[in-house]
C-alpha cells in the first residue's frame, strides 16, 4: 500500500513538472532530447519532463541602454554619447537558438554602430543632425540582429557631452553671432532712419513753414509736462510771424 502511494505521489510530481503556463507576452520553445520541436502560444502548455524543456521569450517592446561611448569625430573632437535602443523578438525560436543572449548581443551591435556613426561624422553633424545620425544606427543594428529574429524598432541618442574647453568655445562662438546680428540690426536701423530724414529735408526744403510748425509742436510737447521753463528765443517770434504770414496768404 506504501509502495502505490509513494508511486501516485511521484506520478502527480511528474505531470504537475510538466504543467506550463505561458502568459499572453511571451512564447515558448520547446526543445525534446535537445532538438527543436514547436513553439507554444500563451496558455496553459503541457511537457514532458526530462525529455522536453520549455523556455520562455518575452516578445514585448524591450528598451536597453547603450553605455556612453567615447567617440572622436571627423574633425578630431572626442565626444561621449549614450543611447537607448527599443527592440522586438519576432522569431522566438532563432532569438533562442540563434544567440545565447540576445540582449546582450543586440547592446554590443548597438554600441559599435554608434562609434562607427558618430566616428564617421563632425561635430555639427554629431549635434545637429541627431534623428540622421539615430536612423543610421538603426539600419545598420537592425541588419545584424535581423538573423536573431530581433526587430530594432527605435534608437535614440541621449546626451552628448563635450569637453570643457569646447563648451567655453562654441559659447563664444555663439555670443560672437549674436553681437554680430545686433550691430546688422542697428546698422539697418541707422540706414533707415537716415532715409527717413532724408525725405523730410526735401518735404521741409519745399515748404519752409513745415520747420517752424514743427517747432511750435516740440514747444507744445515740452509744455505738457509743466515742469520745465521754456526761454523763447527771437526765432521764436519769427516763427509765429511766419504762421500768421501763411494763414493769410492760404485765407
Amino acid at each position: 500500500m506504501t509502495l502505490l502511494i509513494w508511486l501516485v505521489i511521484i506520478v502527480v510530481v511528474f505531470v504537475l513538472a510538466g504543467i506550463k503556463v505561458v502568459n499572453q507576452y511571451e512564447r515558448g520553445v520547446v526543445l525534446t532530447l535537445g532538438r527543436f520541436t514547436g513553439i507554444r502560444n500563451p496558455g496553459l502548455r503541457i511537457v514532458v519532463p526530462v525529455f522536453q524543456t520549455m523556455r520562455k521569450v518575452d516578445v514585448r517592446s524591450t528598451p536597453i541602454d547603450v553605455p556612453k561611448q567615447e567617440v572622436i569625430t571627423r574633425d578630431n573632437v572626442t565626444v561621449n554619447i549614450d543611447a537607448v535602443v527599443y527592440f522586438r523578438v519576432v522569431d522566438a525560436q532563432k532569438a533562442v537558438l540563434e544567440t545565447v543572449n540576445y540582449a546582450y548581443a543586440t547592446s554590443q551591435f548597438a554600441q559599435a554602430a554608434l562609434r562607427d556613426v558618430a566616428g564617421n561624422a563632425e561635430l555639427d553633424e554629431l549635434l545637429s543632425k541627431r534623428e540622421e545620425m539615430s536612423t543610421q544606427i538603426k539600419e545598420i543594428v537592425d541588419g545584424e540582429t535581423d538573423k536573431w529574429g530581433i526587430d530594432v524598432e527605435n534608437v535614440k541618442l541621449q546626451n552628448i557631452e563635450l569637453p570643457q574647453d569646447m563648451k567655453r568655445a562654441m559659447a563664444k562662438q555663439a555670443e560672437a553671432e549674436r553681437e554680430k546680428r545686433a550691430k546688422i540690426i542697428a546698422a539697418e536701423g541707422e540706414a533707415q532712419s537716415a532715409a527717413k530724414l532724408g525725405e523730410a529735408a526735401d518735404v521741409i526744403a519745399a515748404h519752409p513753414i513745415a520747420l517752424q510748425l514743427r517747432n511750435l509742436q516740440v514747444l507744445n510737447e515740452i509744455a505738457v509736462e509743466k515742469n520745465s521753463t521754456i526761454v523763447f528765443p527771437s526765432q521764436f517770434l519769427d516763427t509765429i510771424k511766419s504762421v500768421k504770414e501763411f494763414v493769410a496768404k492760404e485765407k
